[in-house]
């Protein structure tokens, strides 16, 4: 069984590099404004695309630029320049769904993935878009049993796109979920006259609502009061299931995320993944992952339609169910490479010894660890508080100016 590759989001440095320290085969990224994170998310500039390429190349690591919003006559020209950008700085391909985008890469050879928002369901949907892409995104609402006679029929028709090798299925793994399962949605633009076609959703249907008889007046009752707002996807617990059905890549959502959730999430899938290809994939693992997965930012986890479920589940209240959150404590001052100590100088709340930190920067990522032991003002200290020069060993290099946090346990109301 050929390992599945896995797929991390990057909506920052500090993303990108936190999935290439846990183990992602590929990236993808939007840059400037053309892409469904628009809004969510910082997004990189056409300056950044030589550094994307260049840290990933280093790591063997697949780069694909999101270009996957729709696009207006105005749009054309700003698209022609991302590509040829793109091209130029050696990523590895675009992920898009309007033609013109699709058509554009081409011009320029570039590799083309078919975004969920296409929609493909069936084989002969796959057929058609062979034109264009080596890899395609099924719909986010089709089973596992659907998703695997798709790539059977794949391999028993020897269906090949432009490079001349087999089509490679790719779903998503693990993430957000919407109202609009594969893409398309329509609320934030009549709401607000914000497009999420465009990037630019304002996720009003994450919000509570009641539902109110317009002849009477009559108030309904309603056994969840957030009932547009899905549980998070999660595959973690039957990805030997997601193996056999025969994808080539695992997508996981999140380009809006914190870094740490891109470390976390893309930590447990490497090691999912990992384990299944070895044989030693068990429910032992399966619970301490999903444990580690809970830590992190998300609205509950369910299995999507790939089970074969027929009706959603959704999340019962509004932001994150995550066991845990981060507290800004300060920023990093200097780093000591021969004794291994950082350095960082405490601007708000307190750091002792036992606590789990986060440092997150730009080129450090997102590193996790335990204060083991604690200089304070230059004098051996069990607690820093406010004002406070603080040194800790670590076991991986800061930079000035990466952001230090404690991270403690968020109590989440049941």
């Amino acid at each position: 069984m050929q390992k599945i590759e896995l797929m991390a989001p990057a909506g920052n440095f500090e993303s990108l590099q936190a999935a290439l320290d846990n183990g992602a085969d590929s990236v993808y990224f939007g840059v400037e404004q053309l892409n469904m994170r628009a809004r969510a998310s910082i997004n990189f500039t056409l300056d950044d695309l030589p550094e994307i390429s260049k840290r990933c190349q280093e790591k063997g690591v697949r780069t694909y630029l999101t270009l996957n919003t729709i696009i207006y006559d105005h749009d054309l020209s700003i698209v022609k320049t991302l590509v040829k950008k793109a091209k130029e700085a050696s990523i590895t391909a675009v992920i898009a769904m309007d033609q013109a985008v699709i058509a554009i890469a081409r011009e320029f050879d570039m590799e083309v993935h078919i975004s969920t928002q296409i929609n493909i369901t069936n084989i002969e949907t796959v057929k058609f878009y062979t034109m264009f892409a080596d890899t395609m995104v099924l719909s986010r609402e089709l089973s596992l049993r659907q998703v695997k006679k798709i790539t059977e029929q794949i391999e028993k028709e020897q269906i090949k796109g432009p490079s001349g090798k087999l089509v490679e299925i790719e779903i998503f793994g693990h993430g957000a979920l919407c109202m609009a399962v594969s893409g398309k949605c329509y609320m934030s633009l009549h709401a607000y006259n914000s497009s999420a076609n465009r990037g630019a959703c304002k996720q009003n249907c994450r919000k509570k609502y009641t539902v109110i008889d317009q002849e009477t007046g009559i108030e309904m009752e309603l056994d969840n009061e957030y009932i547009m707002s899905p549980k998070d996807l999660c595959t973690i617990d039957f990805l030997d299931q997601i193996a056999d059905s025969g994808i080539k890549v695992l997508k996981i959502e999140g380009r809006g995320r914190a870094p740490e959730y891109v470390a976390k999430v893309i930590k447990c899938y490497r090691d999912a993944i990992d384990s299944v290809a070895n044989g030693t994939y068990d429910k032992e693992k399966v619970i301490a992952w999903m444990q580690e997965l809970e830590k992190v930012y998300n609205r509950g986890f369910w299995s999507g339609y790939y089970l074969g479920q027929k009706l959603g589940e959704w999340s019962k209240g509004s932001g994150s169910h995550a066991t845990q959150k981060k507290v800004y404590i300060g920023k990093g001052t200097h780093f000591y490479p021969k004794a291994k100590i950082g350095e960082f100088k405490i601007e708000a709340f307190d750091v002792a010894i036992g606590d789990t930190i986060l440092v997150t920067g730009p080129t450090t990522g997102a590193k996790e660890c335990e204060v083991s032991d604690l200089m304070v003002n230059d004098a051996k200290n069990n607690k820093g508080q406010k004002g406070d020069l603080v040194t800790i060993p670590l076991d991986f290099r800061i930079r000035p100016s990466d952001k230090l946090y404690k991270i403690v346990e968020n109590k989440v109301e049941a």
